[in-house]
């Protein structure tokens, strides 16, 4: 009576907290994901969750399933990850390259679980802000790189794993409070303060300000996102980052946030690999675990 496919469904829609977002993730449309839901209902004679409320509320049958689903689906990939390693004798190599300074708050529970699953494979860990990391994949020195930056290459597989928004975040005082949103010329006036690297690297440059052929009065950097709002929240500059980098520093009231443009700017953040390597088992088990632990730990970003 209660399939696999219903515990994946309703965990999708507990993490994503709407239909359309739930349809996304399991790969349905929003029509198909609402007829199997209701055709489980129908059959356990029970609703599930409570319709038209946001973030979605479960039941207390919709509870049980989901506890259900806590306790397998993990014991399901479990298994899945040990056959695969007795049918293919997987050892290999993982050398990872980031170019996302904020990523490693949620990439680094996503190597602690592939660790503990995949101990018979090299698992070595970079940042790729002092090199050009996608060549280095290409000549097979690296075997993934973290990025928002494609760059078309032959061999190379662009596997998206969550798109986001990038906002500015400012003081509590600060004159663009005002603002529902920021327009380039508002920069015109303001100390940017980035990560140290190229500005042909950064969201905000490549998406919002030069195609307005603006820049910001002076740029400074800092290596950690800490470091960077806390200058903000002191009012030495402004910074553009992630939404949910920012989520933790918004709920307590820190810093404030303002999208870029009426629109926002909305980027993909792409895990690179090569060919060869797109089908390995290992490979694609850190790519699932990489977007399981993204939407669950993660507010503010929606699928690629």
């Amino acid at each position: 009576m209660i399939e696999l496919r219903h515990l994946k469904t309703l965990s999708a829609l507990r993490d994503a907290g709407s239909l359309v977002e739930a349809a996304e993730r399991v790969h349905l449309t929003q029509s198909a994901l609402s007829h199997q839901i209701k055709d489980l209902e129908d059959r356990l004679d029970c609703s599930l969750f409570i319709r038209k409320t946001k973030p979605i509320c479960f039941t207390s049958a919709g509870q049980r399933l989901l506890s259900l689903a806590d306790e397998m689906l993990p014991m399901i990939r479990s298994a899945e990850r040990d056959i695969a390693r007795l049918a293919g004798g997987e050892a290999g190599r993982l050398n990872l390259c980031i170019e996302c300074h904020s990523c490693f708050d949620w990439l680094m529970p996503t190597i602690d679980h592939f660790r503990q699953h995949w101990p018979e494979v090299e698992l070595d860990l970079s940042s790729g802000f002092s090199f050009q990391p996608l060549p280095a994949l290409a000549r097979g020195d690296l075997d993934l790189v973290i990025t928002a930056d494609p760059e078309p290459r032959n061999g190379i597989t662009y596997v998206p794993l969550f798109t986001y928004e990038s906002v500015l975040a400012i003081s509590k005082q600060h004159r663009l409070m005002a603002r529902k949103h920021i327009h380039p010329t508002d920069l015109e006036q303001e100390v940017l303060i980035t990560y140290p690297v190229e500005p042909s690297r950064l969201d905000i440059f490549n998406h919002f300000l030069d195609p307005a052929g603006v820049e910001p009065s002076s740029i400074r950097t800092a290596e950690l996102t800490v470091m960077m709002l806390q200058l903000v929240a002191s009012g030495r500059g402004v910074a553009a980052l992630p939404n949910w980098a920012l989520h933790e520093y918004l709920q307590r009231e820190y810093i404030a946030a303002r999208s870029l443009g009426e629109k926002g700017v909305w980027c993909t953040l792409y895990a690179a690999i090569r060919d060869d390597q797109k089908n390995a088992d290992f490979m694609v088990d850190f790519l699932n675990t990489a977007k399981e632990v993204s939407f669950r730990n993660l507010t503010g970003i929606k699928s690629a």
